[in-house]
């Protein structure tokens, strides 16, 4: 690290805990105009070290994308328990496939997760994926449902779209940490982009407190994209160790920080803890695609994150590592 690195501004968080998530208008993404750029990180960075999550209006990604993707979640998670069983994530070393409920346990001290899921990473619509030469520990192809037309075309479709996105997030977070907006290019060539396609059923009756939509976690990748439905879920804890709602707001993503960022930037990023809890009475979908970098990179603090005021907190490890630990974590005993 270098010892004239610039020390990232605003390092410190306000002393207000916040009672909403910010949103964030994208239509100058694309924008070169140094001013407007740095305007736009500045915006990003306030909600990245003070809050860890926030609202994405003009996203780039078509609407007619994301209906086409929903719709293809709806067939599948609609399709018998012994048919999505043949793909289960269990028989996959790399972590694709089907989750049936409380397949998994995000937060240790629940009984599990009351949804459904199906993972899929990088793959052309050629039918190219990715080899372990290529990924390590997390290398492998996708697998796919049997007798479901169009499903795999409409889910690499919204994930492709997705993954656009995420790289033209990537320049604002440098931007935001004080780094050339190129920083993350040669940390992202073959992105490590897991999506979900996820199904939360009616919770109803008698209600098991240790039983949720996704138990009490943060995310293991740099930063993770949201779609979600109309129906009320997502909550943020706040510094005050108090639920925030992330209300869906029609025409918007949930853009959240993740443990990737977290442990690169010394925290300077927060990685905040979330959860999903659906007692609305009706069924809920979601899509999140959760954006890394390449699997080989190591995780070594940020020119500027490290300082006398904020050591070096985490051991350096590579991202793919990481990522599978958390996972093998998440589905054990499941």
């Amino acid at each position: 690290m270098a010892e004239d690195a610039p020390i990232v501004p605003a390092m410190k968080r306000t002393d207000s805990t916040f009672e909403e998530i910010p949103i964030i208008d994208l239509q100058n993404i694309q924008n070169t105009d140094p001013a407007v750029r740095r305007a736009l990180a500045d915006e990003v960075r306030d909600a990245c070290i003070n809050v860890g999550f926030f609202y994405v209006k003009n996203h780039t990604i078509p609407q007619s994308t994301i209906h086409d993707a929903v719709s293809a979640g709806k067939r599948f998670f609609s399709l018998p328990l012994d048919t999505k069983a043949t793909l289960d994530i269990h028989k996959t070393g790399n972590f694709k496939g089907y989750t049936a409920l409380l397949g998994e346990n995000t937060n240790p001290e629940n009984r599990g997760d009351l949804h459904e899921g199906f993972d899929l990473g990088w793959e052309e619509f050629s039918g190219e994926g990715r080899t372990a030469e290529e990924d390590g520990v997390m290398g492998g192809g996708n697998v796919w449902p049997k007798g479901l037309p169009g499903f795999r075309e409409a889910s690499l479709e919204y994930y492709h779209a997705a993954v656009n996105l995420g790289k033209m997030l990537f320049p604002l977070f440098a931007l935001a940490l004080n780094l050339p907006e190129t920083f993350f290019d040669d940390k992202t060539t073959k992105p490590a982009a897991i999506m979900r396609l996820l199904y939360y059923p009616p919770q109803t009756g008698a209600v098991d407190a240790r039983v949720e939509g996704i138990g009490a976690h943060t995310d293991y990748e740099c930063f993770t994209i949201l779609w979600q439905d109309k129906v009320q879920a997502l909550q943020v804890l706040n510094a005050a160790g108090r639920w925030i709602d992330a209300v869906p707001i029609p025409g918007t993503l949930v853009i959240n920080i993740g443990d990737q960022f977290a442990r690169w930037s010394n925290d300077v990023f927060k990685s905040t803890v979330h959860r999903a809890v659906n007692r609305s009475g009706v069924e809920r979908y979601s899509i999140p695609l959760f954006f890394g970098s390449d699997y080989n990179v190591r995780l070594e603090p940020f020119p500027g994150c490290v300082t006398e005021d904020n050591p070096a907190k985490y051991e350096v490890v590579t991202a793919g590592d990481y990522v599978k630990s958390r996972l093998e974590a998440t589905y054990k005993n499941h």
